[in-house]
Protein backbone atom coordinates (compact mmCIF):
# COMPACT_ATOMS: atom_id res chain seq x y z
CA UNK A 1 0.00 0.00 0.00
CA UNK A 2 1.39 3.71 -0.82
CA UNK A 3 1.89 6.00 1.65
CA UNK A 4 -0.35 9.00 0.60
CA UNK A 5 0.49 11.25 2.88
CA UNK A 6 4.26 11.47 1.05
CA UNK A 7 3.49 14.26 -1.82
CA UNK A 8 6.28 12.27 -3.97
CA UNK A 9 5.36 8.84 -3.56
CA UNK A 10 1.56 9.60 -4.04
CA UNK A 11 3.00 11.82 -7.99
CA UNK A 12 4.38 8.25 -8.60
CA UNK A 13 1.08 6.60 -8.79
CA UNK A 14 -0.31 5.89 -12.40
CA UNK A 15 -4.48 5.44 -12.99
CA UNK A 16 -5.02 2.05 -12.68
CA UNK A 17 -6.98 0.53 -15.72
CA UNK A 18 -10.16 -0.31 -13.70
CA UNK A 19 -10.49 2.92 -12.11
CA UNK A 20 -9.99 1.67 -8.70
CA UNK A 21 -8.19 4.39 -6.48
CA UNK A 22 -4.65 3.55 -4.61
CA UNK A 23 -5.85 2.96 -0.98
CA UNK A 24 -4.44 3.68 1.87
CA UNK A 25 -5.35 1.92 5.75
CA UNK A 26 -5.94 4.53 8.21
CA UNK A 27 -7.42 1.61 10.36
CA UNK A 28 -9.64 -1.75 10.69
CA UNK A 29 -11.90 -1.20 8.09
CA UNK A 30 -11.20 2.89 7.28
CA UNK A 31 -9.53 3.33 4.25
CA UNK A 32 -8.63 7.11 2.14
CA UNK A 33 -7.77 6.20 -1.29
CA UNK A 34 -6.07 8.32 -3.84
CA UNK A 35 -7.21 7.87 -7.96
CA UNK A 36 -4.49 9.78 -10.02
CA UNK A 37 -5.82 11.78 -12.98
CA UNK A 38 -5.52 10.82 -16.45
CA UNK A 39 -5.61 14.22 -18.15
CA UNK A 40 -2.33 15.12 -16.10
CA UNK A 41 -4.64 17.54 -13.03
CA UNK A 42 -5.43 16.90 -9.62
CA UNK A 43 -6.53 13.52 -8.61
CA UNK A 44 -9.43 12.36 -6.91
CA UNK A 45 -9.64 11.13 -3.49
CA UNK A 46 -11.96 8.49 -1.92
CA UNK A 47 -13.14 7.03 1.08
CA UNK A 48 -13.90 3.28 2.72
CA UNK A 49 -15.40 2.04 5.02
CA UNK A 50 -16.79 -1.44 5.89
CA UNK A 51 -20.53 -1.01 7.11
CA UNK A 52 -21.01 -4.27 9.73
CA UNK A 53 -24.98 -4.06 9.08
CA UNK A 54 -24.66 -4.62 5.15
CA UNK A 55 -21.76 -7.14 5.40
CA UNK A 56 -19.69 -4.97 2.64
CA UNK A 57 -17.30 -2.14 2.06
CA UNK A 58 -19.16 1.84 1.15
CA UNK A 59 -17.47 3.98 -0.18
CA UNK A 60 -17.69 8.07 -1.38
CA UNK A 61 -16.01 10.20 -3.91
CA UNK A 62 -14.45 12.72 -1.74
CA UNK A 63 -13.39 14.92 -4.59
CA UNK A 64 -10.03 16.97 -5.92
CA UNK A 65 -9.58 19.86 -3.49
CA UNK A 66 -8.65 21.70 -6.11
CA UNK A 67 -8.37 24.56 -3.80
CA UNK A 68 -5.96 22.29 -1.17
CA UNK A 69 -2.09 21.73 -2.19
CA UNK A 70 0.74 19.76 -0.72
CA UNK A 71 0.25 17.71 2.37
CA UNK A 72 -2.68 20.14 3.47
CA UNK A 73 -4.51 18.01 0.83
CA UNK A 74 -4.16 14.52 2.39
CA UNK A 75 -4.57 16.06 6.03
CA UNK A 76 -8.11 17.36 4.78
CA UNK A 77 -8.77 13.82 2.68
CA UNK A 78 -7.70 12.27 6.03
CA UNK A 79 -10.10 14.12 8.06
CA UNK A 80 -13.00 13.51 5.51
CA UNK A 81 -12.62 9.79 4.96
CA UNK A 82 -12.49 9.24 9.12
CA UNK A 83 -15.46 11.18 9.34
CA UNK A 84 -17.06 9.14 6.80
CA UNK A 85 -16.17 5.96 8.32
CA UNK A 86 -17.64 7.37 11.81
CA UNK A 87 -20.81 7.62 10.28
CA UNK A 88 -20.78 4.21 8.40
CA UNK A 89 -20.09 2.49 11.57
CA UNK A 90 -22.77 4.16 13.39
CA UNK A 91 -25.24 3.27 10.80
CA UNK A 92 -25.89 6.65 9.70
CA UNK A 93 -25.29 6.20 6.04
CA UNK A 94 -28.64 5.24 3.79
CA UNK A 95 -28.40 3.51 0.73
CA UNK A 96 -29.65 5.63 -2.09
CA UNK A 97 -32.73 5.47 -3.27
CA UNK A 98 -33.83 6.61 -6.96
CA UNK A 99 -37.72 6.60 -7.52
CA UNK A 100 -37.48 9.24 -10.92
CA UNK A 101 -35.69 10.53 -13.62
CA UNK A 102 -34.74 13.29 -11.58
CA UNK A 103 -33.89 11.52 -8.48
CA UNK A 104 -31.25 9.90 -11.46
CA UNK A 105 -30.28 12.95 -12.30
CA UNK A 106 -28.92 14.25 -8.89
CA UNK A 107 -27.59 11.02 -8.35
CA UNK A 108 -25.51 11.81 -11.58
CA UNK A 109 -24.74 15.16 -10.06
CA UNK A 110 -23.19 13.60 -7.00
CA UNK A 111 -21.77 11.52 -8.81
CA UNK A 112 -19.76 13.19 -11.72
CA UNK A 113 -20.63 17.47 -10.84
CA UNK A 114 -20.17 19.65 -13.56
CA UNK A 115 -21.73 22.76 -14.64
CA UNK A 116 -22.97 22.03 -18.11
CA UNK A 117 -24.80 18.86 -16.79
CA UNK A 118 -26.25 21.02 -13.99
CA UNK A 119 -27.40 23.27 -16.25
CA UNK A 120 -28.88 21.04 -18.30
CA UNK A 121 -31.23 19.43 -15.85
CA UNK A 122 -31.81 23.10 -14.25
CA UNK A 123 -33.14 24.09 -17.53
CA UNK A 124 -34.40 21.19 -19.71
CA UNK A 125 -35.38 18.28 -16.45
CA UNK A 126 -36.04 19.28 -13.17
CA UNK A 127 -39.33 21.90 -14.46
CA UNK A 128 -39.87 19.17 -16.84
CA UNK A 129 -42.54 17.00 -16.48
CA UNK A 130 -40.29 14.14 -17.13
CA UNK A 131 -38.19 14.67 -13.79
CA UNK A 132 -41.40 12.87 -11.72
CA UNK A 133 -42.00 9.80 -14.18
CA UNK A 134 -40.99 6.73 -12.40
CA UNK A 135 -37.75 4.89 -13.52
CA UNK A 136 -39.64 1.55 -13.85
CA UNK A 137 -42.29 3.09 -16.06
CA UNK A 138 -39.95 5.02 -18.08
CA UNK A 139 -40.48 4.03 -21.52
CA UNK A 140 -39.78 5.54 -25.24
CA UNK A 141 -42.68 7.90 -25.36
CA UNK A 142 -41.87 9.44 -22.71
CA UNK A 143 -38.49 10.67 -23.86
CA UNK A 144 -39.39 11.12 -26.87
CA UNK A 145 -41.88 14.36 -25.79
CA UNK A 146 -39.38 15.53 -23.72
CA UNK A 147 -36.91 15.54 -26.99
CA UNK A 148 -39.59 17.51 -28.39
CA UNK A 149 -40.15 19.72 -26.16
CA UNK A 150 -36.65 20.14 -26.08
CA UNK A 151 -36.03 20.68 -29.58
CA UNK A 152 -39.10 23.27 -29.43
CA UNK A 153 -37.39 25.34 -26.82
CA UNK A 154 -35.86 28.53 -28.09
CA UNK A 155 -32.18 28.63 -27.04
CA UNK A 156 -31.06 32.20 -25.41
CA UNK A 157 -28.51 34.01 -28.03
CA UNK A 158 -27.92 37.29 -25.60
CA UNK A 159 -29.74 39.87 -23.76
CA UNK A 160 -30.26 43.52 -25.58
CA UNK A 161 -29.07 46.45 -23.16
CA UNK A 162 -31.70 46.49 -20.91
CA UNK A 163 -32.09 43.07 -20.03
CA UNK A 164 -34.77 42.06 -22.98
CA UNK A 165 -33.46 38.17 -23.75
CA UNK A 166 -33.42 36.88 -27.36
CA UNK A 167 -33.84 33.55 -28.34
CA UNK A 168 -32.98 31.59 -31.51
CA UNK A 169 -34.41 28.35 -32.81
CA UNK A 170 -32.65 25.47 -30.96
CA UNK A 171 -29.59 23.73 -33.55
CA UNK A 172 -29.32 20.39 -34.14
CA UNK A 173 -26.14 19.97 -32.53
CA UNK A 174 -27.15 22.18 -29.31
CA UNK A 175 -29.75 19.12 -29.28
CA UNK A 176 -27.06 16.57 -29.04
CA UNK A 177 -25.02 18.51 -26.48
CA UNK A 178 -28.14 18.81 -24.26
CA UNK A 179 -29.55 15.09 -24.26
CA UNK A 180 -26.01 13.81 -23.17
CA UNK A 181 -26.44 14.75 -19.58
CA UNK A 182 -29.95 13.14 -19.33
CA UNK A 183 -28.43 10.12 -21.55
CA UNK A 184 -25.65 9.93 -19.31
CA UNK A 185 -27.33 9.88 -16.07
CA UNK A 186 -29.95 7.19 -16.94
CA UNK A 187 -27.49 4.78 -18.64
CA UNK A 188 -26.13 4.98 -15.10
CA UNK A 189 -29.16 3.43 -13.40
CA UNK A 190 -31.14 1.78 -16.18
CA UNK A 191 -30.52 -1.58 -18.48
CA UNK A 192 -30.90 -0.87 -22.05
CA UNK A 193 -34.44 -1.90 -23.16
CA UNK A 194 -35.13 -4.32 -25.76
CA UNK A 195 -34.75 -2.81 -29.44
CA UNK A 196 -37.37 -1.62 -31.41
CA UNK A 197 -40.28 -1.65 -28.55
CA UNK A 198 -41.30 1.02 -25.97
CA UNK A 199 -39.49 -0.22 -23.39
CA UNK A 200 -36.52 1.12 -25.68
CA UNK A 201 -35.51 4.08 -23.43
CA UNK A 202 -32.51 4.73 -25.34
CA UNK A 203 -33.60 4.61 -28.76
CA UNK A 204 -35.10 8.65 -27.86
CA UNK A 205 -32.09 9.74 -27.30
CA UNK A 206 -30.01 8.96 -30.03
CA UNK A 207 -27.87 11.54 -31.51
CA UNK A 208 -28.74 13.11 -34.59
CA UNK A 209 -26.24 12.47 -37.13
CA UNK A 210 -24.20 14.94 -38.77
CA UNK A 211 -25.44 17.74 -36.20
CA UNK A 212 -22.19 18.84 -35.32
CA UNK A 213 -20.12 21.05 -38.18
CA UNK A 214 -16.93 21.83 -37.69
CA UNK A 215 -16.37 25.64 -36.68
CA UNK A 216 -14.77 27.18 -39.91
CA UNK A 217 -14.70 31.24 -38.35
CA UNK A 218 -11.15 31.94 -37.66
CA UNK A 219 -8.81 34.40 -36.74
CA UNK A 220 -5.32 34.84 -37.68
CA UNK A 221 -2.85 37.03 -35.22
CA UNK A 222 -3.11 40.43 -36.92
CA UNK A 223 -6.96 39.95 -36.59
CA UNK A 224 -6.64 39.22 -32.96
CA UNK A 225 -4.34 41.94 -32.45
CA UNK A 226 -7.10 44.63 -34.10
CA UNK A 227 -9.63 43.05 -31.92
CA UNK A 228 -7.74 43.77 -28.63
CA UNK A 229 -6.90 46.85 -29.68
CA UNK A 230 -10.84 47.81 -29.99
CA UNK A 231 -12.08 46.64 -26.69
CA UNK A 232 -13.12 48.41 -23.83
CA UNK A 233 -10.02 48.50 -21.22
CA UNK A 234 -11.68 46.22 -18.74
CA UNK A 235 -12.64 43.00 -20.95
CA UNK A 236 -9.41 43.71 -23.11
CA UNK A 237 -6.88 41.72 -19.97
CA UNK A 238 -10.46 39.01 -20.47
CA UNK A 239 -10.18 38.70 -24.60
CA UNK A 240 -6.09 38.76 -24.15
CA UNK A 241 -6.39 35.86 -21.73
CA UNK A 242 -8.54 33.68 -24.51
CA UNK A 243 -6.27 34.87 -27.43
CA UNK A 244 -3.15 33.06 -25.07
CA UNK A 245 -4.68 30.25 -23.66
CA UNK A 246 -6.85 27.27 -25.15
CA UNK A 247 -9.57 27.68 -22.58
CA UNK A 248 -13.17 27.35 -22.92
CA UNK A 249 -14.14 31.73 -22.42
CA UNK A 250 -16.46 30.38 -18.83
CA UNK A 251 -13.50 28.29 -17.23
CA UNK A 252 -11.07 31.78 -17.98
CA UNK A 253 -14.20 33.50 -16.28
CA UNK A 254 -14.24 31.67 -13.32
CA UNK A 255 -10.54 32.04 -12.73
CA UNK A 256 -9.39 32.69 -8.94
CA UNK A 257 -6.39 34.60 -8.36
CA UNK A 258 -5.04 31.72 -6.02
CA UNK A 259 -5.38 29.47 -9.57
CA UNK A 260 -2.21 30.81 -10.53
CA UNK A 261 1.03 29.75 -8.81
CA UNK A 262 3.49 32.61 -9.78
CA UNK A 263 6.51 30.51 -8.48
CA UNK A 264 5.99 27.27 -10.66
CA UNK A 265 4.27 29.12 -13.49
CA UNK A 266 1.16 26.84 -12.83
CA UNK A 267 -2.43 27.63 -13.64
CA UNK A 268 -5.10 25.39 -11.78
CA UNK A 269 -8.56 25.07 -14.38
CA UNK A 270 -11.21 24.12 -12.20
CA UNK A 271 -14.65 25.05 -13.48
CA UNK A 272 -14.68 23.87 -17.27
CA UNK A 273 -16.64 21.20 -18.93
CA UNK A 274 -16.28 17.90 -17.04
CA UNK A 275 -15.83 19.52 -13.64
CA UNK A 276 -12.54 17.93 -13.12
CA UNK A 277 -9.72 20.29 -11.89
CA UNK A 278 -6.37 20.32 -14.09
CA UNK A 279 -3.38 21.92 -13.86
CA UNK A 280 -1.24 23.50 -17.08
CA UNK A 281 2.23 25.11 -17.52
CA UNK A 282 2.61 27.86 -18.52
CA UNK A 283 5.68 30.14 -20.38
CA UNK A 284 7.10 32.95 -19.02
CA UNK A 285 5.80 35.65 -21.31
CA UNK A 286 1.86 33.97 -20.52
CA UNK A 287 3.16 33.91 -16.38
CA UNK A 288 4.00 37.32 -16.34
CA UNK A 289 0.35 38.41 -18.22
CA UNK A 290 -1.42 36.30 -15.24
CA UNK A 291 0.83 37.58 -12.26
CA UNK A 292 0.02 41.51 -13.10
CA UNK A 293 -4.21 40.52 -13.62
CA UNK A 294 -3.54 38.53 -10.21
CA UNK A 295 -1.61 42.14 -8.70
CA UNK A 296 -2.86 43.33 -5.29
CA UNK A 297 -6.02 41.17 -5.14
CA UNK A 298 -6.74 38.58 -2.46
CA UNK A 299 -6.87 35.17 -3.57
CA UNK A 300 -10.52 34.80 -3.11
CA UNK A 301 -11.09 37.25 -6.03
CA UNK A 302 -11.61 36.68 -9.36
CA UNK A 303 -8.25 37.04 -11.83
CA UNK A 304 -10.25 38.84 -14.33
CA UNK A 305 -12.92 41.41 -13.12
CA UNK A 306 -14.89 44.58 -15.14
CA UNK A 307 -14.53 47.96 -14.25
CA UNK A 308 -17.21 47.65 -11.54
CA UNK A 309 -15.28 44.99 -9.37
CA UNK A 310 -18.32 41.93 -11.23
CA UNK A 311 -16.45 38.75 -12.68
CA UNK A 312 -17.08 38.86 -16.47
CA UNK A 313 -19.94 36.07 -17.45
CA UNK A 314 -21.52 34.81 -20.87
CA UNK A 315 -24.26 37.96 -20.74
CA UNK A 316 -21.16 40.66 -19.86
CA UNK A 317 -18.36 40.01 -22.44
CA UNK A 318 -20.95 39.28 -25.44
CA UNK A 319 -22.10 42.55 -26.04
CA UNK A 320 -18.51 44.72 -26.05
CA UNK A 321 -16.94 41.78 -28.34
CA UNK A 322 -19.86 42.42 -30.70
CA UNK A 323 -19.24 45.57 -30.92
CA UNK A 324 -15.62 45.60 -31.59
CA UNK A 325 -16.10 42.91 -34.44
CA UNK A 326 -18.24 45.43 -35.77
CA UNK A 327 -15.59 48.19 -35.39
CA UNK A 328 -12.96 46.13 -36.56
CA UNK A 329 -15.30 44.55 -39.64
CA UNK A 330 -13.96 41.28 -38.57
CA UNK A 331 -15.88 38.30 -40.21
CA UNK A 332 -19.65 37.48 -38.82
CA UNK A 333 -19.68 35.09 -36.12
CA UNK A 334 -16.88 36.30 -34.44
CA UNK A 335 -17.36 35.36 -30.71
CA UNK A 336 -15.33 34.66 -27.40
CA UNK A 337 -15.19 30.95 -28.44
CA UNK A 338 -13.73 31.55 -32.01
CA UNK A 339 -10.63 32.44 -30.15
CA UNK A 340 -10.53 29.29 -27.92
CA UNK A 341 -10.70 27.81 -32.08
CA UNK A 342 -8.42 30.06 -33.06
CA UNK A 343 -5.63 29.21 -30.87
CA UNK A 344 -6.45 25.55 -31.25
CA UNK A 345 -5.80 25.63 -34.49
CA UNK A 346 -2.63 27.25 -34.45
CA UNK A 347 -1.63 24.83 -31.52
CA UNK A 348 -2.50 21.58 -34.35
CA UNK A 349 -0.99 24.15 -37.29
CA UNK A 350 2.45 24.23 -34.77
CA UNK A 351 2.66 20.84 -34.91
CA UNK A 352 1.82 20.15 -31.56
CA UNK A 353 1.30 16.63 -30.28
CA UNK A 354 -2.68 15.84 -30.80
CA UNK A 355 -2.78 14.74 -27.21
CA UNK A 356 -0.96 17.69 -25.70
CA UNK A 357 -3.72 19.79 -27.27
CA UNK A 358 -6.42 17.70 -26.14
CA UNK A 359 -4.94 17.81 -23.10
CA UNK A 360 -4.61 21.81 -22.75
CA UNK A 361 -8.20 22.47 -24.13
CA UNK A 362 -10.10 20.08 -22.27
CA UNK A 363 -11.57 18.03 -24.44
CA UNK A 364 -11.14 14.16 -26.00
CA UNK A 365 -8.40 13.56 -29.03
CA UNK A 366 -11.28 12.49 -31.29
CA UNK A 367 -12.91 15.87 -30.90
CA UNK A 368 -9.74 16.92 -31.98
CA UNK A 369 -9.32 14.82 -35.23
CA UNK A 370 -12.76 15.33 -35.90
CA UNK A 371 -12.74 19.63 -35.87
CA UNK A 372 -9.28 19.84 -36.20
CA UNK A 373 -7.42 16.82 -37.72
CA UNK A 374 -8.09 18.21 -41.48
CA UNK A 375 -5.24 20.75 -40.68
CA UNK A 376 -3.12 18.01 -40.27
CA UNK A 377 -3.55 16.10 -43.15
CA UNK A 378 -3.66 19.58 -45.16
CA UNK A 379 0.18 20.24 -43.43
CA UNK A 380 0.96 16.35 -44.36
CA UNK A 381 -0.26 16.77 -47.75
CA UNK A 382 1.82 20.08 -48.52
CA UNK A 383 4.83 18.45 -46.64
CA UNK A 384 4.65 15.34 -49.31
CA UNK A 385 4.35 17.91 -52.37
CA UNK A 386 7.70 19.18 -51.40
CA UNK A 387 9.58 15.96 -51.77
CA UNK A 388 8.69 16.16 -56.11
CA UNK A 389 12.17 16.00 -58.12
Amino acid sequence: MPDLSKIGERDKLKPRSDKEPHWQRLQAGWYVGYRPSRRGGKGSWFARAYDEDARKYRRKNLGPYGTLSGHDVFATAKRDAEAFAELVEAGGLRTEKLDTVEDACRAYLGDKPGPIAEGVFRRHVFDDAIAKVKLDKLRKHHLRAWRKRLENAPALITRSKDGEPRFKTRAASTVNRDMVPLRAALWRVLSPGAPNTDAAWQEALKPIKGADRRRDVYLDRPERKKLLAALPEDIEPFVRGLCLLPLRPGALAALKVSNFDKRTRTLTIGADKNGVPRQISVPETIAGFLAEQCKSKLPTASMFMRADGVPWSKDKWKGPIKDAVKVVRLPQGTSAYTLRHSVITDLVRAGLPILTVAQLSDTSVAMIEKHYGHLVRNDAEHALAQLAL
